[in-house]
């Protein structure tokens, strides 16, 4: 018997002072069985640093040709691709070919040291890549403010993002590798 996804809902109140943004978004999403919660909370930190009324998530994990989330335009055209983790360098080539940027948030620290001496020289070469790394410490915390009903506020400033459900305040450690 095949398991099946958890659904958790989550309401976002983004304040994104960098880019002028101020939003409220209603979320439902599906966490895998093989999905851990602190890559759902990635999918949710995605999500607030590119915020967008059109932003979506992608079918999830067993879809090769979907990111984790993709805004398209309204012909169809897809303006931002968002994966996570660390894929090969053939699919990132793959998402810049077909997308006006791709954006990647890693995790995994030591992981991420081994795949970033592999794939450097490669990611230097698609200019519409940005990389994102997120401390393994900064997203177990960021872990700690999931739920199946959650309420939170984002607060992106001056390249920082801080994270509050109402009880408990964090400030997200992440370094943007490539831009």
């Amino acid at each position: 018997m095949a398991l099946k996804a958890t659904v958790y809902k989550a309401e976002l109140v983004i304040s994104d002072v960098d880019r002028g943004y101020y939003g409220t978004h209603a979320l439902t999403l599906a966490r895998h069985p093989s999905e851990t919660e602190e890559r759902l909370m990635l999918r949710v930190l995605a999500f607030a640093m590119h915020a967008d009324a059109a932003l979506e998530f992608g079918r999830g994990l067993s879809t090769e040709d979907e990111p984790d989330l993709w805004l398209m335009d309204a012909t169809g055209r897809i303006e931002l691709w968002i994966d996570l983790g660390l894929p090969d360098e053939k699919r990132l080539r793959r998402a810049a070919g077909r997308a006006g940027k791709v954006v990647l948030l890693t995790y995994g620290e030591r992981a991420f040291e081994v795949w970033w001496r592999r794939n450097k020289a490669a990611c230097s070469r698609l200019p519409a890549l940005t990389v994102w790394t997120v401390t393994d410490a900064a997203l177990d915390a960021v872990a700690t403010l999931a739920s199946r009903n959650m309420q939170l506020q984002l607060t992106l400033q001056d390249g920082q993002i801080a994270m509050a459900d109402g009880e408990r305040y964090l400030e997200v450690a992440m370094s943007r590798i490539q831009t």
